[in-house]
């Protein structure tokens, strides 16, 4: 509640009265009194406006006027807006019960015979102005009150807003990776390799891609992971996709020139959009008995003739749309993949996946699940990791995409 310094500590007293000798009389009771500003109008015409200038902390009235009614002047005092709870006093030399009731039904606080001794009068005036300075703190308290709900209504609405843009966008984020995702016939249509393929949006898209791309001996498999969460991160990826796609359908597959071509291309976008994303992203080129793994994401598990390899891939490329050349960092690895030989690709969202005591699920975990279960279908095997990461994670909400690919040689 506002202190009651918020409003003037002086006592603002306006008097209407047609005979000046009441004003003379209350100026003298008055005049020892150094907080109370008395100010007097004789014509009750002039009262209204008056009032509205000098803004009365308590209005005293006579009854009995020769120009208008004292009942009409309280009327029109509660009436007015400035003066509408402002106290009023009638002076009126007339002691009748009933002129007394007839003043307090027009609106009168209270009623003085005049005059009263000193005391009276100063106590009265008092205690009417205290009741009113509360009145003024209560009602701005009130204000403030009703200001700072309807703020909150305010901020309620645009949140309601902005979670239903949010809730749209997160619907669109998650259509976009879906519409992203390879056909089955082109996972089942590669000779030799048996592939799963897992995606799972997050509450908040982080937008994951992975894409399976046939060709004469083989397959491209790309696999990556756009920084940030939203529909700006499910756009990059689409975009991704698409300049992954043209490039090979040129025949560009030599690694450098690949790489840089579809950074070129996806800096500019960025640039023009004026966002600050970028990706990690890895290419595998499967063909016969070999692997050849270029860019940057995640390492790449391999479990080849038993034994568990961890691939890292940070020394094969940079991410991609970060900077304007990324020619320089990019290089390629190969690897001998032969019948029975299993590869794991993943996305953060698996390794980083949290339990409830904000645990990760972490990659020693994964590599290990691989060694144990190494032997069986893709399908089975993703199935297995799957089942480990969810009971890993419990009923946590899932902030991150998680994404799981299985490739393994017939």
């Amino acid at each position: 509640m506002p202190s009651s310094d918020f409003f003037p500590q002086r006592i603002v007293v306006l008097l209407v009265d047609d005979q000046l000798v009441i004003f003379e009389a209350l100026k003298q009771l008055l005049a020892q009194e150094e907080d109370f500003e008395l100010h007097y109008c004789n014509d009750p015409a002039e009262a209204i406006p008056l009032a509205n200038r000098v803004m009365p902390t308590i209005i005293l009235q006579d009854l009995v006027m020769p120009e208008l009614d004292g009942l009409v002047l309280v009327r029109y005092f509660r009436a007015n807006t400035a003066t509408h709870h402002v106290p009023l006093i009638v002076l009126s030399s007339k002691e009748e019960a009933d002129i007394k009731a007839e003043a307090f039904a027009a609106g009168a606080n209270d009623y003085m015979v005049k005059l009263p001794d000193r005391l009276e009068v100063i106590a009265r005036l008092r205690y009417h102005a205290q009741a009113y300075i509360h009145f003024l703190e209560r009602n701005a308290a009130a204000r403030e009150l009703e200001a700072a709900n309807a703020q909150i209504t305010a901020l309620n609405e645009k949140l309601t807003s902005e979670n239903l843009r949010m809730r749209t966008e997160l619907e669109v984020s998650q259509h976009l990776q879906q519409m992203l995702l390879p056909d089955s016939a082109d996972t089942c249509a590669i000779q030799g390799l048996d592939i799963a393929c897992f995606m799972q949006p997050a509450d908040e898209v982080g937008g994951d891609y992975y894409d399976v791309i046939p060709h004469e001996t083989g397959a491209f498999i790309g696999i990556g992971d756009v920084t940030g969460h939203g529909l700006e991160s499910g756009v990059l990826a689409m975009m991704a996709q698409m300049g992954v796609r043209t490039l090979l359908a040129t025949q560009q597959t030599q690694a450098q020139p690949f790489f840089q071509a579809l950074n070129t291309a996806l800096y500019s976008n960025i640039q023009r959009m004026k966002s600050h994303k970028n990706m990690s992203l890895s290419l595998l080129n499967y063909s016969h008995n070999t692997l050849e793994i270029s860019g940057q994401h995640e390492s790449v598990l391999l479990l080849h003739e038993g034994e568990l390899q961890v691939i890292d891939t940070d020394e094969l490329g940079f991410f991609v749309g970060f900077m304007q050349d990324i020619s320089l960092y990019i290089h390629s690895h190969q690897i001998p993949f032969t019948a029975g030989d299993t590869v794991v690709l993943y996305s953060d969202g698996i390794v980083e996946a949290e339990n409830p005591a904000r645990e990760e699920y972490g990659l020693s975990r994964l590599c290990e699940l691989l060694r144990q279960h190494g032997q069986k279908s893709a399908a089975a095997l993703q199935s297995v990791i799957l089942k480990d990461v969810r009971q890993h994670i419990d009923h946590q909400t899932l902030f991150d995409d998680m994404t799981l690919l299985v490739l393994k040689r017939r």
